[in-house]
C-alpha cells in the first residue's frame, strides 16, 4: 500500500461528502466508533476519503494506520468486526461518527472498548 493516504478527490467518494470534510495536514479526519443500539463509544481510529469510501460501500469499517501505512479493515485478522450502522459527519466536518455492531473485542488490547482503562481523576469544579 502507499506511505500516504489517499489524497482528496483521488477516491469514489460522494464529492459532496467529500467537499464537507476538514481533514489535518495529512488528509485524515478521526473516526469515532460507536455500538449502534448502546451508545457506547468504542475506539477512535482515523479516516481518509479512501477509508470513508470503503466504510460506506462495504458496510465494515476501513481506517487508515498511521503506524503501518496502510488501510485496515477492523476484524480481518482479529475478527472482532465493526459492521457499520450508520456514518453522519460532525458540525465542523472534522470528525466522522460510525455507528456499529460490534462483533468482539474493539480495543487491540482485547478489552472491549478502548475506554475502558481507569477514569481520570478530576480535582477542580
Amino acid at each position: 500500500m502507499s506511505s500516504s493516504p489517499a489524497l482528496p478527490n483521488t477516491t469514489a467518494l460522494d464529492p459532496a461528502v467529500a467537499a464537507r470534510l476538514k481533514r489535518d495536514a495529512h488528509g485524515l479526519v478521526p473516526a469515532i466508533a460507536q455500538q449502534y443500539d448502546t451508545g457506547e463509544v468504542l475506539m477512535m481510529g482515523w479516516m481518509d476519503d479512501e477509508a470513508l469510501h470503503r466504510t460506506l460501500t462495504t458496510g465494515r469499517c476501513t481506517y487508515w494506520s498511521r503506524s503501518r501505512a496502510e488501510y485496515w479493515v477492523k476484524g480481518d485478522t482479529s475478527g472482532h468486526l465493526q459492521l457499520v450502522k450508520s456514518v453522519a459527519l460532525d458540525c465542523d466536518g472534522d470528525t466522522v461518527l460510525v455507528k456499529v455492531d460490534q462483533v468482539g473485542a474493539a480495543c487491540h488490547t482485547g478489552d472491549r472498548t478502548c475506554f475502558d482503562a481507569g477514569q481520570l481523576l478530576i480535582t477542580g469544579s
